[in-house]
């Protein structure tokens, strides 16, 4: 049997070759990899004594070449290619393994140019790629360092490799063939006639791998499936690792999403509670059971069968106290063991633990151009993600009133929390907790009344608190609304063509008026 070795990425190839020469294999390689297992004393042979035609072109040129393709491509069963093999002396290859140039890492890189993108193109590589996974019957392709334990280890054990795993082996070969084709696609059509890269490509090409199909998606009757990105963001939903519960449903997980960007943006001990995508329950305090018995307290209706979500490890403590409602997944960066075994009386209970992003609350994709994207039709609508962070120097005081110490606190945390929130979004905030919560009506008016009313129906009152409003107040009667409601101060982008009008209403009630400078719209 012949295996031809090819890797840019050579992790565990020495290993895998003197394994795969100590099964009698004959072991054909290229450059660097064939330097690489010479001087370990394997014996090797090159591709260019194989073909009888030396590297060329810096290298470009090497296994393009019949008798390299025609010993991939070539089907043992039937006669005609068994001849025409021995006509033109052309031996089988068995085993190919090979990792492609690293084109996707290349570009990654700051300061990478179109010619350092361009010579990162591997083409040899593919070409043979696609030759041994198109005849899968006859050969096996390993493209990744991590099929290499597995093959080895049914090669040692029967001589070769089933039908069934170079099946699944030609399948992710095609699959990874088309995530580098996919990547240099991205990185060319974004390149515009000054040179520069734009973010928005001519033409997008999404590269996701499926974790799990799903029962079924928003409801019974329509069919769904759970894909992260091939490269996801570490501190991700996409990274949980489910400690215990149910399978995970569709809405589990679009609501547990947006839980968990919500309380990671937090870097004090935070805990938010979503119901139906929105935040109903938002706190900071000294603990995690701390900050959960203020969330809670916003809307304990609401957070009956809700999403919780924690920035901090979970003790018996806070356990002791989420155990007491009804919760459909629980979510932190870790758990004690006692609360755990706390857990498993609620066996249904959804257990995710997902490490916080390495970076902390400003690391929102660890240095990745994070897309946020929306089906439209038979379209995409594609932006950069929202992942402003306001602080204390940013915002403008506008109202004669100046705000205390105490109000900016709150302000910048009501306005973190609508962030969150769909829009049009009112949030009422206090003391780090969130005091009433309105969200998603076609009204900002609506949204302010909603608010009040859910504060009213939890016993909350909403004297002194601070506002925040997602958008600007397009008249004075929204400020009208949450001031008579309670409001103290009040935070909101401005923007607005009566935004005079709105500032002369705060000073004439008589409460703090500040400007982001930014709007969150949620929808």
């Amino acid at each position: 049997m012949n295996a031809l070795i090819s890797v840019s990425d050579k992790t565990g190839i020495l290993e895998f070759a003197q394994a795969l020469h100590a099964l009698g294999m004959r072991l054909l390689s290229t450059g660097g990899t064939a330097k690489l297992l010479g001087d370990a004393g394997l014996p090797v042979t090159e591709v260019a004594e194989l073909t009888g035609f030396p590297e060329m072109l810096d290298g470009r040129v090497k296994t393009l070449h019949p008798k390299v393709h025609g010993g991939l491509l070539a089907r043992r069963d039937l006669p005609a290619h068994r001849a025409a093999l021995e006509e033109h002396g052309i031996e089988t290859i068995d085993l190919l393994v090979v990792n492609l140039y690293p084109f996707e890492a290349t570009v990654a890189k700051p300061g990478c140019t179109l010619e350092d993108a361009i010579e990162n193109i591997d083409i040899g590589g593919p070409a043979m790629v696609r030759s041994a996974a198109k005849n899968w019957q006859h050969v096996g392709v390993l493209t990744d360092a991590s099929q290499y334990p597995a093959a080895l280890a049914e090669l040692q054990a029967s001589g070769g490799l089933s039908d069934k795993t170079r099946f699944a082996l030609s399948v992710a070969a095609f699959n990874r063939i088309s995530q580098y084709d996919g990547a240099i696609s991205d990185y060319l059509s974004g390149i515009q006639e000054d040179g520069t890269r734009s973010m928005f490509p001519a033409q997008s090409n999404g590269r996701f791998v499926k974790l799990q199909d799903l029962r079924y998606g928003e409801n019974p009757h329509q069919q769904a499936a759970f894909y992260r990105d091939l490269y996801p963001a570490p501190g991700s939903l996409v990274s949980a690792r489910q400690l215990q519960g149910k399978e995970l449903s569709y809405n589990n997980i679009a609501d547990a999403d947006a839980a968990w960007e919500c309380v990671k943006s937090f870097d004090t001990p935070a805990c938010v509670i979503v119901k139906h995508a929105n935040p109903c329950g938002v706190a900071v305090a000294a603990t995690a059971h701390e900050a959960y018995a203020k969330a809670f307290k916003t809307d304990p209706t609401s957070a009956f069968g809700g999403i919780i979500a924690f920035n901090r490890p979970v003790d018996l403590q806070a356990a002791k106290a989420v155990s007491k409602q009804f919760v459909e997944v629980l979510m932190a960066p870790g758990f004690s063991a006692e609360a755990l075994e706390l857990f498993k009386k609620k066996a249904n209970v959804r257990i995710l633990e997902i490490a916080l992003p390495p970076g902390g609350p400003t690391d929102w994709d660890n240095g990745r151009n994070h897309m946020d994207v929306k089906r439209v039709g038979s379209g995409l609508l594609m932006q950069t993600a929202d992942n402003h962070q306001l602080s204390a120097d940013q915002i403008k005081v506008v109202s004669k009133k100046q705000p205390t110490p105490q109000q900016i606190e709150d302000l910048l945390f009501a306005w973190k929390v609508a962030q969150f929130v769909k829009s049009n979004a009112i949030v009422f905030c206090a003391d780090g907790m969130t005091m009433g919560v309105g969200a998603g009506q076609m009204s900002r008016l609506d949204s302010a009344r909603i608010a009040s009313i859910k504060a009213e129906h939890a016993g909350l009152s909403l004297q002194g608190t601070a506002v925040a409003s997602d958008a600007f107040f397009p008249f004075r009667d929204g400020l009208d609304v949450v001031v008579d409601a309670g409001a103290s101060c009040v935070i909101q982008p401005g923007g607005s063509m009566r935004d005079q009008e709105v500032i002369d209403a705060a000073d004439e009630r008589g409460v703090v008026m500040v400007l982001s400078g930014v709007r969150h719209f949620r929808h």
